[in-house]
């Protein structure tokens, strides 16, 4: 069940909606805040859990998809890894890569960077070169059929220990030139950044780039990012609403060039703020680099990049203008060679030209 979306902006008309729609649905875009895990549909769940032998305890995909309700973070978190438990093989991991690249190749999507949970896996006894190896020739296969590029980031679980986190890292670096960074994601609570110190610096030294969720209105919100703006030091913030909390924390993001990747179908408002803060439009107009993404799609309604950009458009009261520079700031925050930036940014400026 989705959030509400609260939006204080004036309906367009329906010919201005389907204008706009129109506009981002052939806008060049990249995406960096998806979970693998996060897009694996209730269709899949079903064809995968036959094809290896399991039982799902539902009816139908209609049944399972109505038991996606949730109203905080660990509520969605105990469904989001409930149905991971499907993957089990390599093949399974290529299924589910290449369905997600297929979407987002269908919409536009020119490169993207994708998250996964290894940890949930090795736990069932899945191996790491199965997990990256399905997702790395699903990659493969989809830049020569579809012309997506993409990078894998391994997020490492904050809930579960550091051993785990730690054992993960160590059997994933010898596959390290099959990821381009690690992350942080799952709860927040008892789980800061500098858990991780560790883990982020041996990511370092092997030449990996690094990156942390800062969740919306967590505890501890505003210490956490200091702690990954400051002591970690992160190449990218997923999420960071919260730093609209601090002017000190928003002129150091600035100051270091810090680019942020926003969820709004999730994480769109600060309610610990009075009034309720719109994340996007109060960290655009506060000058934050910002792109946005889908986050956990097949969870979130089945909405993918593109109706996420429409609603946001909508929510946000975004213009034009700031719905390229939303995706000139997703092609900058790339972890890309600059020759690489620079063929995708003047894609984006041959768009915007065209759409002028």
């Amino acid at each position: 069940m989705l959030p509400g979306w609260a939006s204080a902006a004036p309906r367009p008309t329906p010919d201005a909606k389907a204008d706009i729609t129109r506009f981002i649905a052939a806008m060049p875009k990249a995406e960096y805040h998806v979970h693998l895990e996060g897009t694996l549909e209730a269709e899949m769940k079903f064809a995968l859990a036959a094809r290896n032998g399991l039982k799902l305890p539902f009816a139908d995909v209609a049944a399972m998809k109505r038991s996606y309700i949730y109203h905080d973070l660990p509520s969605f978190l105990a469904i989001y890894y409930d149905g991971m438990k499907v993957l089990l093989t390599e093949q399974d991991f290529y299924d589910l890569a290449y369905a997600y690249l297929a979407k987002a190749a269908s919409q536009t999507v020119l490169y993207t960077e994708m998250f996964f949970d290894p940890q949930e896996h090795l736990k069932r006894g899945v191996p790491m070169a199965a997990v990256i190896g399905g997702i790395t020739r699903a990659r493969v296969d989809a830049e020569r059929a579809l012309g997506i590029q993409s990078q894998l980031i391994l997020c490492f679980v904050r809930d579960s220990s550091a051993e785990s986190a730690m054992a993960a890292l160590d059997a994933a670096l010898p596959l390290k030139q099959y990821l381009v960074g690690v992350g942080l994601d799952s709860d927040e609570k008892g789980n800061p950044p500098e858990k991780f110190a560790a883990h982020f610096a041996k990511a370092r030294a092997a030449g990996l780039k690094v990156t942390a969720h800062c969740d919306v209105d967590q505890d501890d919100t505003l210490a956490h990012l200091r702690t990954a703006i400051v002591d970690l030091k992160v190449d990218r913030i997923d999420h960071g609403g919260n730093i609209l909390q601090s002017p000190e924390l928003v002129a150091l993001a600035k100051q270091r060039n810090l680019y942020f990747t926003v969820c709004p179908t999730f994480s769109g408002t600060l309610r610990t703020s009075t009034p309720p803060v719109d994340v996007l439009r109060g960290m655009i107009d506060a000058g934050l680099n910002v792109t946005v993404s889908s986050d956990d799609p097949a969870y979130m309604g089945s909405e993918y990049l593109n109706t996420v950009l429409v609603r946001a458009q909508t929510r946000s009261a975004l213009t034009r203008a700031e719905l390229i520079g939303l995706e000139r700031n997703a092609f900058n925050a790339a972890w890309l060679p600059a020759n690489r930036k620079a063929a995708y940014l003047a894609k984006l400026d041959a768009f915007a030209r065209a759409w002028s």
